[in-house]
């Protein structure tokens, strides 16, 4: 089950990386300019974000599977209106649809580990899905690289489609409901309401959310921006930026990895910390080489490859802490993560546009904010509060 809800939870990478390659044949195939290409990136995240928060409070009330049926399969249906779509304008708005029927995976994959396990075990669990889910953006540029020439970027979305009936099957097969009928809320806009109070009242779950919300705005920043710095600024090929990218997961990886065999030894609040410091130091570094510095790859790169590294410490660990605070609407606290998550991406891309400058001033905004919710509002609460305050406690 796990395997199936790591590969849900990627088609975020998989919907954007694979077909990152392709996006100048893409902008010359359908005639429109560049800027035009990347709003097909921008909606799709903006997709993301609006179905997490619709999916999410409603799977409170509703139970997790049927959603997550239900969204796999609009999810099948919008990549092959992107492989068939004739212009850039239909492009958009299936893109808007993939992600706002992907949002169901992401924030229902959250929801079903806080279903099943608290503490320290959810967080070895979220770093477990990293590790797995991990391998797609590892994959994901190579094979978008690879299958550019032979299908061209319409194929790549057929690949996306058949990828989204593959997850279909396995969530029919292996994925049970999570949340018990005797543990759902009412429906309405009250119980929604209710359930959003419940989620934004608590300081603790508003800390590590912005830390990870934030996390996420760094990657981000990098991922948008990538494409651009690497080819035209260190005048990489496109393949050689397929390899690139392909190391720079494997950083997030290689980072999940260590996580996991750390939890247990410390605390999960301590490995976040120590996370977001390095990413605040990494992207620190980053800033000066470009604007001080010759902007030179053998700088960059490793600098780039610690920042995604610092990834596999921060969004495990923070979306176990921010779960395990309100476990009693974990879709809604889900839902609110990855709106944030991918609202803020779709707002960093067109910031940062395709400069090193924009990118390394994204990564450390991103950086700054990330570390001050998780210092002023991520404390541990104190052992008396409850159940939920316990875990953070002890995290």
């Amino acid at each position: 089950m796990l395997l199936i809800l790591a590969l849900l939870s990627a088609i975020a990478p998989l919907a954007t990386d694979m077909y990152l390659p392709g996006l100048p044949a893409l902008g010359e195939d359908l005639g429109t300019s560049a800027s035009t290409v990347q709003l097909t990136l921008t909606t799709f995240m903006a997709g993301l974000g609006i179905g997490q928060l619709i999916i999410g409070p409603l799977s409170d009330g509703w139970g997790r599977r049927k959603l997550l049926i239900g969204g796999t399969i609009v999810c099948a249906i919008s990549g092959v209106a992107c492989a068939l779509a004739p212009s850039a304008e239909v492009l958009i708005g299936a893109r808007l649809l993939q992600g706002l029927s992907g949002g169901a995976g992401i924030v229902l994959a959250r929801a079903v580990i806080a279903d099943r396990a608290k503490g320290d075990n959810a967080a070895k669990l979220f770093s477990i899905m990293m590790i797995i889910g991990g391998v797609a953006p590892v994959l994901a540029p190579l094979m978008g690289g690879a299958l550019l020439g032979p299908i061209g970027w319409r194929g790549i979305f057929w690949v996306l489609a058949a990828a989204s009936v593959v997850m279909l099957v396995g969530v029919l097969t292996l994925v049970p409901e999570t949340l018990p009928v005797e543990r759902r809320h009412g429906g309405g806009l009250s119980a929604l309401a209710h359930n959003m109070r419940y989620v934004t009242g608590n300081p603790r779950y508003l800390g590590y959310a912005l830390t990870f919300m934030f996390g996420f705005g760094a990657l981000f920043s990098y991922i948008s921006a990538s494409p651009f710095v690497v080819q035209d600024v260190l005048g990489l090929t496109p393949g050689q930026f397929s390899i690139v990218f392909g190391v720079n997961s494997i950083g997030i990886v290689a980072g999940s990895i260590v996580n996991t065999r750390l939890i247990g030894r410390f605390h999960a609040r301590q490995l976040l910390r120590f996370g977001v410091s390095m990413l605040l130091t990494a992207g620190t570094l980053l800033l000066l080489e470009v604007t001080v510095g010759a902007a030179a790859t053998a700088v960059v790169l490793p600098l780039l490859f610690l920042v995604t590294t610092s990834l596999g410490f921060i969004m495990g660990n923070a979306t176990a802490l921010g779960q395990s605070e309100v476990t009693a609407a974990a879709g809604t606290g889900s839902a609110l993560m990855g709106a944030g998550q991918f609202g803020l991406a779709a707002l960093i891309s067109p910031l940062v546009g395709g400069s090193a400058l924009g990118m390394s001033i994204g990564i450390v905004v991103c950086a700054v904010a990330a570390m001050t919710a998780l210092l002023a509002l991520g404390r541990p609460a104190t052992p008396a509060v409850d159940g939920a305050g316990v875990v953070a406690a002890r995290a």
